[in-house]
C-alpha cells in the first residue's frame, strides 16, 4: 500500500491507496499528463473506506487516455466518450477517467453542454460539493484541496466549492445529491446551500425522472433517510419530487385531535430501517421496498380526512387511497413494476393488522393475512410492529403482544398447512371430470368456490371437498343444462 501526507495548520492525514492507483498516475505522467484521483474516492479516503470505482481527471484528452490505457486495462468501454469519460476494469476496480472540464445545463434542456478544460482546479470548481472536490494528485501523493473539502468533511457540512445557485444551475440533479448526502453521511448543509435550494427547487423540473429516482433510491436506503427526506420537504423540492409526502403536513386542528402525520411517517420511515436485519436475516437492509412503504403508508390521509361530529377525525380508507397515490407516483419516477408493486401491496395491507388486537381473529383470517402478503409478509411484519408511534406505553405494549400473537399463529398454522401456495383440495382436471363439465366459466366459479373452503376451514381430504363440491353444484342454474357453457379457460392459480 502507498501512503500520502498531507500537512496543515491543524492536522495530518494518511492515506491508504492500492498500488493500480500509483501505477495509473506513472502512466499518465510518463506521458507527459496529468492524473489525479477524485471525488468520492478522496473522501471515502478520509472516511476510511476504500470504494471499488474509482474515479480520476486529467487533462489527457479521451483520445489520449484510450492510447494509454488500450493494452494495460482488463477490459475498457467508450460509451461516455462524449462527456470527455472513458471506462475500464482492473485488477477488480471498475476505473472512469475523465478529460478535466467544465459542465452547464441550459435552461430549457435535460442534458449538459460539455466544454474541455486543463486545469485542475477549475474542473474541481465545476463539482457538486466541497467534500467531493478533493483530488489526489498521482503518483506523487499530493492532497488538492482548493475549496476546504477536508474541513467541511471535518465539520459534517455540505458546502458547494462555489455559489450554490451556480452549481445548482449547472445541474438541478445537485439538489437530491444534497439531500441523498445528508441521509447517507449524516451532515447538514450549511444555510447558503439550504437558501438556493429553496429558491431554485423547481428547477428539478428539467431533471428526468430515471435520474431522480435513483437519487431517491440511494437517500432512502441512507443511514438517516429521516434527515434527507425532512431537507426535500423543508426546501419545497418534494412539491416537485414527492409531493404526496409534502402533502402529509396537515394543518393540525386546533384541539390537536389527531397526530402529526407527517412527523408520524418519518418516525415509522427510521423504526422500520431499524427492524431490518444482517444479510442472512428475514428481510436484510437497507430495504428499499420496506423503507418507502413506511414513508408513503399514510399519504392516503390527507384526501380521507373527515372531522366526525364530537370531535373525532376519520381517515376512512386511506389504506386503499394511499396504495393507489403510491403506485401512481412510482409510476411516474419510472419505478419497475415489480417494486411498485410491492410497496403499493404494503400500503394497501399496513391496517389489517388492528381488528386482530381487538376481536382476534379465525383461524381463515390468519390464513387471508398470509396469502395476501405472499411473498412480502416479513415485510408486513416489519411495518405493522414500525407504524405503533403512540406514546402511551400501555397501548404500545398491548398492539406488540398482540402482534406477538399473531406471529406465534402464523408459525403455528404454517408448520400445520402449506400456507405459501395456497390451492383448493381439487384441480381443474378433477373438478371437470367430476361434474361432467367442459372448461368454462362454470368451473372457475367451482374453483373459486373450493379456494374460498380452503381458505376458511384449511386442508380438506378429498371425499370432504368432493362432498362440499356437490353441495355447491346442486344450487348453481347449470346443473340442470345437458351442456354446460364453454369457451373460457380454466384460471390458472396465479389468476384466482
Amino acid at each position: 500500500m502507498a501512503h500520502a501526507h498531507q500537512k496543515s495548520d491543524s492536522h495530518t492525514v494518511d492515506f491508504h491507496v492500492d498500488p493500480v492507483v500509483l501505477e495509473l498516475g506513472q502512466r499518465f505522467v510518463d506521458a507527459g499528463h496529468e492524473l489525479s484521483l477524485v471525488g468520492g474516492p478522496v473522501r471515502d479516503l478520509f472516511l476510511g473506506r476504500l470504494s471499488p470505482d474509482l474515479d480520476f481527471t486529467t487533462d489527457a484528452t479521451p483520445d489520449q487516455t484510450l492510447a494509454l490505457i488500450r493494452k494495460w486495462a482488463d477490459n475498457f468501454w467508450e460509451i461516455g466518450r462524449a462527456f470527455g469519460t472513458i471506462g475500464m476494469r482492473k485488477s477488480g476496480f471498475q476505473i472512469e477517467i475523465t478529460t478535466y472540464r467544465a459542465e452547464a445545463y441550459d435552461p430549457e434542456s435535460r442534458k449538459p453542454a460539455v466544454a474541455f478544460g486543463s486545469s485542475l482546479s477549475k474542473d474541481l470548481l465545476r463539482r457538486d460539493f466541497t467534500i467531493n472536490a478533493m483530488a489526489l494528485r498521482l503518483p506523487a501523493m499530493e492532497l488538492v484541496d482548493p475549496y476546504g473539502g477536508v474541513r467541511d468533511l471535518h465539520a459534517s457540512v455540505l458546502a458547494t466549492p462555489g455559489a450554490p445557485e451556480t452549481s445548482f444551475s449547472d445541474d438541478p440533479l445537485r439538489m437530491m445529491r444534497a439531500a441523498r448526502f445528508a441521509s447517507q453521511l449524516g451532515v447538514a448543509v450549511r444555510d447558503d446551500v439550504r437558501q438556493a435550494m429553496t429558491g431554485m427547487a423547481e428547477r428539478i423540473k428539467i431533471i428526468s425522472a430515471e435520474r431522480i429516482r435513483e437519487e431517491l433510491v440511494k437517500l432512502i436506503c441512507g443511514s438517516h433517510p429521516r434527515v434527507g427526506i425532512d431537507l426535500l420537504v423543508d426546501t419545497g423540492l418534494a412539491e416537485f419530487v414527492l409531493p404526496e409526502v409534502s402533502a402529509l403536513r396537515l394543518e393540525a386542528d386546533e384541539h390537536h385531535r389527531h397526530k402529526d402525520v407527517y412527523q408520524h411517517s418519518l418516525q415509522v420511515l427510521e423504526q422500520a430501517a431499524s427492524l431490518e436485519t444482517d444479510s442472512d436475516g428475514a428481510v436484510p437492509g437497507p430495504d428499499f421496498v420496506l423503507r418507502f412503504a413506511a414513508l408513503m403508508h399514510d399519504v392516503g390521509k390527507p384526501a380521507t380526512r373527515r372531522f366526525e361530529p364530537g370531535g373525532a377525525v376519520s381517515f376512512r380508507h386511506h389504506d386503499l387511497v394511499g396504495a393507489k397515490l403510491t403506485k401512481k407516483r412510482m409510476k411516474a419516477l419510472r419505478f419497475d413494476n415489480e417494486t411498485i408493486k410491492a410497496v403499493a401491496r404494503l400500503v394497501e395491507l399496513h391496517m389489517r393488522f388492528y381488528g386482530y388486537g381487538e376481536a382476534g381473529w379465525s383461524d381463515s383470517a390468519v390464513r387471508r393475512y398470509i396469502t395476501d402478503a405472499g411473498p412480502l409478509l416479513e415485510r408486513l411484519h416489519k411495518l405493522t410492529r414500525s407504524d405503533v408511534t403512540t406514546r402511551n406505553q400501555r397501548k404500545a405494549e398491548r398492539l406488540s403482544f398482540a402482534y406477538d400473537d399473531l406471529e406465534a399463529r402464523i408459525a403455528a398454522l404454517r408448520e400445520q398447512e402449506s400456507l405459501d401456495a395456497v390451492r383448493p383440495d381439487l384441480d381443474g382436471g378433477q373438478i371437470m371430470a367430476m361434474l361432467g363439465l367442459k372448461p368454462g366459466p362454470v368451473v372457475g366459479r367451482a374453483y373459486k368456490f373450493l379456494l374460498e373452503q380452503r381458505m376458511e376451514h384449511g386442508p380438506l381430504d378429498r371425499s370432504l371437498a368432493e362432498a362440499r363440491l356437490r353441495e355447491w353444484w346442486a344450487d348453481q342454474p347449470e346443473a340442470s343444462q345437458d351442456q354446460p357453457a364453454a369457451g373460457v379457460e380454466l384460471p390458472t392459480t396465479e389468476e384466482s
